[in-house]
């Protein structure tokens, strides 16, 4: 049986959350409500709940908090995208020791995101 998987995540700011997956990471907004948006790019799905009150973004920091990971075909050009926003990023793509390449960023909240190359998908031995 497949499963998928989809977030949430809260913001204070529902208006500013929304532009900053839109225009820095290229989700599409799929439906909204007046607390509640709901985000999509391929098969990733975001849901944004509004809250009265701010969270504190130290509560989201690694190794604490959540680390969102976000696998796309071409890494290079997907930083490149990014920094064309303006958004601030946390370095340049890395190659990691467990043989992928990525780079991270904070969204407007504080959440920590990772966009990382997609895993080579090897032969499953029978």
């Amino acid at each position: 049986m497949e499963m998928t998987l989809r977030i949430e995540v809260f913001t204070h700011d529902l208006d500013r959350a929304g532009q900053f997956y839109r225009d820095v990471l290229g989700f599409e907004e799929l439906s909204r409500q007046p607390r509640y948006l709901w985000m999509g790019r391929g098969t990733a799905r975001i849901g944004i709940g509004a809250t009265a009150e701010p969270v504190d973004p130290a509560a989201r920091q690694v190794p604490t908090g959540t680390e969102i990971v976000l696998e796309v075909d071409d890494i290079d050009a997907e930083y490149e995208r990014v920094r064309t926003t303006g958004w601030p990023v946390e370095g340049d793509v890395q190659l990691q020791e467990w043989g992928l390449r990525d780079f991270r960023l904070f969204d407007a909240d504080g959440y920590y995101l990772r966009l990382t190359s997609r895993p080579v998908r090897q032969a499953t031995r029978r």
